[in-house]
């Protein structure tokens, strides 16, 4: 959920930004939730990450947002109409690219080249984020970093003592710095970054097999570009079923807090709930029938579940989905699953049943 206030470009300027979004990988820590649903379209509350991510980021940019390029896996025509619904919703024009080869963070961002041109913004679709910053408008980039105590699996950034980047480091073995690259970059010339990128790609400069980002950005850099590090208040991820577990919380509280849950409850008007209790923050969504049960905190339903005799929190549960007699806690459950008896924190995909149905 991005509070995000970008001053990288003159707020004077009439020239609108462009948005691209990769979102091609497998998303193989989520399985087995990826192997039916690519994992940026997972919904949080009743909305899928990645329309959480550019909503937000299109509602607290400074400018207008004329593209919104999405680079996709062959995930099919009703996906890529649902992307494009997203980017009309917004007042841009949506774009469909396709990365069909996973070749690194930079062949996946120039896969969406038709919106690197004027200022840009690249923001990987496995991340939410809060932050809130005042930028020098005389910066070329920002790059949105979190402190990590481990940064070794990450693209780390070093700075000098005025707090400007100096070096990128890809998942360095020696401690370098602790400011790890979440995935959010802003640029204030995407035709500077697309020569960049390309050159990577024409002397097939690689690393670990990978066009990698960090290459490009550190070739601008050299060549007098100056970026800086914009830190986030707060980094939510969703790389797997814990961790989208707990992104699902943050979520939920985050919406409530700032009283965005639908109806104001996070109960849509066509739910159907009967000798039961419901503990905010929670989103149940159209269709969802609950009997008998205890929901929340920090619960998500998908429309049209059916709930009876159980006790959930802090789970997150896709739609169409039964569930009767369990017990529920830091569950993620997929569309059109069916749990029948005692589980506690149980992960399973769409169409899946655990247990049996007591008749």
């Amino acid at each position: 959920m991005a509070v995000l206030v970008v001053q990288v470009f003159n707020k004077r300027e009439k020239q609108k930004m462009n948005i691209i979004i990769p979102m091609a990988g497998r998303g193989s820590r989520l399985r087995p939730h990826t192997l039916t649903t690519p994992k940026p379209l997972i919904p949080l509350a009743g909305i899928p990450i990645v329309e959480r991510l550019v909503e937000d980021i299109v509602r607290t940019l400074p400018v207008a947002v004329k593209k919104i390029a999405f680079v996709t896996g062959r995930f099919g025509d009703e996906c890529e109409k649902d992307l494009l619904d997203v980017a009309r919703r917004l007042g841009a024009e949506g774009i469909i690219c396709y990365q069909d080869e996973p070749l690194g963070t930079a062949h996946a961002i120039l896969c969406g080249s038709e919106c690197l041109e004027g200022p840009v913004v690249v923001a990987f679709a496995d991340t939410l984020f809060r932050a809130d910053f005042s930028i020098n408008p005389e910066a070329d980039g920002v790059l949105f970093v979190q402190k990590i105590e481990d940064p070794s699996a990450f693209g780390v950034i070093v700075t000098d003592d005025s707090g400007g980047i100096v070096d990128y480091v890809e998942k360095p073995k020696e401690y370098v710095g602790n400011l790890a690259m979440i995935g959010i970059y802003s640029f204030k010339d995407g035709a500077r970054l697309k020569k960049e990128l390309d050159y990577l790609i024409d002397n097939d400069i690689r690393l670990s097999g990978e066009y990698q980002l960090p290459d490009a950005l550190r070739n601008m850099t050299k060549s007098g570009l100056t970026f800086i590090p914009g830190e986030v208040l707060e980094w939510m991820d969703c790389g797997n079923k814990d961790v989208t577990v707990e992104t699902n919380r943050r979520v939920l509280e985050i919406l409530s807090a700032e009283g965005r849950l639908h109806n104001e409850t996070g109960i849509d008007a066509t739910a159907q709930i009967t000798d039961s209790v419901i503990t905010p923050p929670c989103y149940i969504g159209p269709g969802v029938k609950i009997n008998r049960s205890i929901i929340g905190p920090h619960v998500s339903l998908g429309e049209n579940s059916k709930i009876v005799g159980s006790v959930i929190s802090d789970s997150l549960i896709q739609g169409d989905t039964h569930i009767e007699n369990s017990n529920l806690k830091g569950a993620m459950i997929g569309s059109k699953a069916s749990i029948y008896g005692k589980t506690q924190d149980v992960s399973i995909g769409d169409f899946c049943t655990l247990g049996n149905r007591e008749e």
